[in-house]
């Protein structure tokens, strides 16, 4: 861990502070800090920048209730930038959409971003809107026993694959199967997030007992 007073604050002593979803990782604002808005931020756990336009402090989400919640805070390799990791309770733009980076300037005809976020929204929608001819929609047409059957299929191609220590056929195979779980949590009504926090719970569980290791 650095020191507060290891930070490179520019002229106006301010610092670029990059907030990301913890979760979904997406880009949420960009904000400023000076020392005593990060000091109020370490103490509370809670955002607090400085308003260029205000000239002063504003806590995230005082007003508005869409506080976020402090996961880390790390400086680049110059030490004059941050990147902080929240758990919004809400929208982070004042204009009440989740990110302030709503605005499409350029995109590449060949390059895609992918996320599981936008794969789970596509299989949403092949269940709310069954377009023919889709295969995600044949799965949700013949139910919860075609889904089963296909995750069972998928997990044993996985075995047989790991099995042969075979890389490239076992990322193939679990990608099927990843695929498969998602349109089964579609079908169930499990979110990303259910996933997420299950995991989280574990790990918090998983450091307890190794904490508790060390100390005996």
């Amino acid at each position: 861990m650095i020191n507060i007073e290891e930070l490179k604050f520019d002229e106006k002593g301010l610092i670029p502070a990059v907030v990301i979803d913890a979760k979904t990782k997406r880009l949420l604002t960009l904000a400023y800090m000076n020392k005593e808005s990060l000091a109020i931020t370490m103490e509370k756990g809670l955002t607090c920048f400085y308003s260029r336009s205000r000239q002063e402090l504003w806590l995230k989400g005082e007003t508005s209730g869409n506080y976020q919640h402090v996961v880390s805070i790390t400086a680049d390799c110059d030490k004059d930038a941050l990147e902080i990791l929240v758990e919004p309770d809400g929208p982070a733009c004042h204009l009440g959409t989740t990110s302030c980076f709503e605005n499409p300037v350029w995109e590449s005809e060949d390059r895609h971003a992918f996320s599981l976020e936008a794969l789970m929204t596509l299989i949403e929608g092949r269940k709310t809107d069954r377009k023919e001819g889709s295969y995600t929609t044949y799965l949700f047409d013949k139910g919860i026993d075609k889904i089963l059957k296909k995750v069972g299929e998928e997990c044993t191609e996985v075995i047989i694959g790991g099995k042969a220590g075979d890389k490239k056929e076992t990322v193939y195979e679990i990608a099927d199967l990843t695929y498969h779980v998602m349109v089964l949590m579609i079908e169930m009504g499990i979110s990303l997030e259910d996933i997420h926090n299950e995991l989280a719970s574990r790990h918090v569980i998983d450091k307890k007992v190794k904490q508790e290791k060390m100390t005996q």
